[in-house]
């Protein structure tokens, strides 16, 4: 493989078109992972303005670009996911048909060993490392949005009922509802980040808005658009107030759910749901494939899901004491988490447990 590495200052105009025509075409070839968001060098560009570490390797065959693998580094060699704790999806963007040897892309990169959370599925050389892997909730509304309804009916038509009844209450005793697609004032996304924050504390969560460079990223890709991709801000409106809302990113097929939150005001009325239908609507409008929900279980995930992705996490490592060292520092922490959250009675307590820090916390 030839592979040359890169800031991410430093990817050419002809690079980044190449990367970015890879995705377009990727589910042509049974490869429609690889048109995540979080996998297009947008979201590599923006994390690199970020935080440090940032660098793209690009593998040539012929000349060619034939991959893409954004990461991150330290001094010492550690390499990581880029974006790791707010990416979605992670992974090699490449074309099809192309094998890559993983120990040999990490000693071109510099890196003993990279970890990652989100691994795409179907990337079987850094899979071979995988120590775990997950469900991730889509909403496919590639046939339509009257189709995506039809699935969701058949499967629990209790939930549309409910929740259309809660849109019609919250129109009568709040006021008239609008939905807005692509919001562009920043102060709404502001109001997001405030709520997210609140909810955050109040369910003992860490606060990922407490760190600048995060709410700095988000930021910058809410005003990042390009084609195809684009950061998008939904929002629902009732009484001209908004209610819910959600930022994710999209590109030519794919839409990624990443911030969603509403006022703990209107609660009652499930606002977040009711946006996500509206989402689903015009998401359809806008020939996107399908909504990615992102890992996690979530009972709103698992009411308007209509399949699941596969994501794993792990480590692929060289021979080097760096890699030992740090994997043995992280491993024990990946394997509490991963237990506590796949077993019911574990997870119950605890997620009780954090509520109610969350809420003396609220109170000092």
């Amino acid at each position: 493989m030839d592979i040359s590495v890169y800031r991410p200052g430093e990817l050419s105009a002809a690079d980044r078109a190449a990367w970015t025509a890879m995705q377009s075409k990727a589910h042509l070839h049974g490869l429609e992972e690889l048109a995540n968001p979080f996998l297009s060098p947008e979201f590599a560009l923006a994390v690199g303005r970020c935080r440090r570490g940032v660098r793209i390797a690009v593998i040539r065959e012929n000349g060619e670009p034939a991959a893409f693998f954004p990461f991150q580094r330290t001094a010492t060699g550690v390499g990581r996911a880029i974006g790791l704790g707010v990416s979605d999806c992670q992974g090699l963007v490449h074309r099809p048909g192309f094998i890559w040897d993983a120990r040999e892309l990490l000693r071109a990169c510099g890196l003993a060993i990279w970890e990652y959370d989100h691994l795409v599925a179907g990337q079987k050389p850094f899979e071979a490392g995988a120590t775990g892997t997950f469900p991730s909730p889509v909403m496919d509304v590639d046939r339509g949005y009257d189709v995506y309804l039809r699935e969701l009916r058949a499967r629990s038509p209790s939930f549309l009922r409910s929740t259309w009844a809660k849109e019609r209450r919250l129109k009568r005793d709040v006021g008239p509802v609008r939905y807005v697609h692509d919001e562009r004032d920043p102060a709404v996304l502001r109001t997001l980040m405030g709520w997210k924050s609140a909810q955050y504390r109040r369910t003992g969560r860490s606060d990922r808005f407490a760190h600048a460079w995060i709410t700095a990223l988000v930021t910058r890709l809410f005003h990042t658009r390009s084609d195809p991709f684009a950061g998008i801000l939904s929002v629902l409106y009732a009484n001209d107030r908004p209610v819910a809302a959600h930022f994710g990113l999209r590109t030519e097929r794919v839409l990624s759910s990443w911030f969603p939150a509403y006022d703990p005001a209107y609660g009652r009325f499930s606002p977040g749901l009711i946006m996500y239908l509206h989402m689903a609507e015009a998401a359809a409008d806008d020939g996107i494939a399908h909504l990615d929900l992102g890992r996690g279980q979530k009972r709103y995930k698992d009411s308007l899901k209509t399949r699941e992705l596969t994501v794993s996490e792990g480590w692929v490592t060289r021979r080097h004491p760096v890699a030992i060292a740090h994997r043995a520092h992280r491993a024990p922490v990946r394997a509490l988490r991963n237990t506590v959250q796949s077993r019911p009675e574990l997870f119950e307590p605890a997620d009780k447990l954090l509520k109610r820090i969350g809420k003396i916390r609220s109170r000092l």
